[in-house]
């Protein structure tokens, strides 16, 4: 089908074009296109480069064989909307307010990433790159916070956290429609601004619109934010996908296994593509989920502890590979902590794209460390804050720091928690009483970056109850 139309202050505020001339960063006759492969709600195991052995995953397999397995891989939040606002801006969310799963009211003008913040499209496009999101947004509904609005050339997807698969059950033709929480899933999709209707199983539709995309934009540098939604619930897959999945009794998990499915076949058109196109050796790929798997979309995290929404390694670790071919060495696990914020970092100092000096990003180029000219960790430090359940959580080196004064729903916890992850990867022994020194180091750290937060600049996603058509 085709759709026509440093942590902290210290981090790339060097000039990028020194960086160009005495890092060896070469490119050749362009920059490097950025594909950006994120799924959804997709759990740490569900992966066959994490191990995975009743779904398999071929085609995203091929991303960590031809480049590097993150076995470390993190995001910056448990849940859909703040984890992508971190990695669309690649700074913490929590410096600009997005800290919360947004309210999906389009009256709302701080209901995503603001506008204060650059995302990696609008870093990008000053330097002639053409960006294309595909698929879920859930980074604001209010208009100036649309994809075309923020440095995207092309937009067709949701606004939304979430989407019903089903082209007959996309009936409504703009949020003023939706009558009670939740039935904006039913929206038919954006193609820029336009509604429109589609023919096929949701996550099809997307992978033609990414497809068609990067063949169009061959001959000229590109960002492709390709955002499915699968396996986000509703668990929602046509026959063709579920006949895979024989041995797998448990519906739940088979419709599970159905959707990953789906999303392999698109990752395998999109890398065929790119290598038809003779695009594999200037395109940078990252493959990632926004979250860790939830227990009500049969996905699982093991052996991480915890599931989305916690701040267990279930919640913020995820699948994470990459592939630059001929930049980075193919089919090397890289067991040092990398975030989901290095992927803007990345980019930007291979692209040679200006960052506003006082925005500066909080991830690192990985490529050094990918091709092992730096040994050392690309970050000896990692945050995470849940504001509205007043938790925090900072990975230093490989101590694990958890302070609760809220609430863990289906989680046991103690209000301070302490984990060695080298020893102990699902955090089942508490050492908080064992390490006073690793306590009082991550805590001291934690306390200087939480001095940099802001509140929460917008309601959370139940704040909005449209009103139902019969009360009106």
């Amino acid at each position: 089908m085709n759709y026509s139309l440093q942590l902290g202050s210290q981090h790339l505020i060097c000039s990028l074009v020194v960086n160009a001339l005495f890092c060896g960063i070469s490119w050749g006759a362009s920059p490097p296109n950025l594909i950006i492969i994120l799924t959804d709600d997709q759990g740490y195991a569900d992966v066959g480069f994490n191990g995975c052995t009743d779904i398999p995953t071929p085609n995203i397999d091929r991303i960590a064989a031809e480049g590097v397995r993150c076995t470390n891989g993190y995001v910056t939040f448990a849940v859909c909307g703040p984890s992508r606002a971190g990695l669309i801006t690649g700074r913490y969310q929590d410096r600009f307010g997005a800290c919360r799963n947004p309210t999906i009211d389009p009256a709302v003008p701080n209901n995503g990433v603001p506008t204060s913040e650059k995302n990696i499209a609008e870093l990008l496009k000053p330097i002639g790159y053409t960006s294309m999101a595909v698929g879920k947004w859930h980074l604001g509904t209010f208009p100036s916070l649309r994809p075309l609005e923020r440095g995207f050339d092309e937009f067709f997807g949701f606004l939304s956290g979430g989407h019903q698969y089903f082209p007959e059950m996309l009936t409504l033709n703009d949020l003023s429609e939706v009558t009670y929480e939740f039935e904006w899933y039913n929206t038919k999709l954006l193609r820029n601004e336009a509604r429109v209707d589609i023919h096929d199983y949701l996550t099809d539709e997307l992978s033609d619109a990414g497809v068609d995309f990067i063949e169009r934009n061959s001959d000229s540098p590109f960002f492709l934010y390709m955002a499915y939604n699968a396996p986000h619930t509703p668990l929602q897959a046509t026959k063709k996908y579920l006949d895979r999945f024989p041995h797998i009794q448990n519906k739940k998990r088979k419709t599970y296994a159905a959707m990953v499915s789906a999303v392999d076949d698109g990752v395998g058109r999109i890398l065929d593509k790119l290598s038809k196109l003779d695009l594999d050796e200037n395109t940078i790929v990252f493959f990632l989920s926004d979250n860790g798997g939830p227990p009500e979309n049969g996905s699982r995290n093991k052996p991480l502890r915890g599931h989305k929404g916690s701040p267990f390694e279930g919640g913020v670790r995820v699948p994470f590979a990459v592939r630059w071919t001929g930049t980075i060495p193919a089919g090397i696990d890289y067991d040092q902590p990398v975030s989901s914020l290095d992927i803007a970092a990345t980019i930007v100092a291979h692209a040679d794209a200006s960052v506003p000096v006082d925005k500066p990003l909080d991830g690192v180029d990985l490529i050094p460390y990918l091709t092992e000219k730096r040994i050392e960790s690309p970050h000896q430090t990692l945050y995470w804050r849940w504001f509205d359940k007043n938790i925090y959580s900072v990975r230093n080196g490989f101590s694990k720091l958890i302070l609760v004064e809220g609430e863990i729903i289906n989680d046991k916890y103690e209000p301070q928690m302490l984990f060695d992850l080298k020893a102990d990867l699902s955090e089942k022994n508490n050492i908080f009483q064992n390490r006073p020194q690793t306590v009082a180091d991550a805590s001291g750290k934690l306390d200087v970056w939480k001095k940099e937060l802001v509140p929460p600049n917008a309601p959370g996603l139940g704040s909005w109850m449209p009103k139902k058509q019969s009360d009106k």
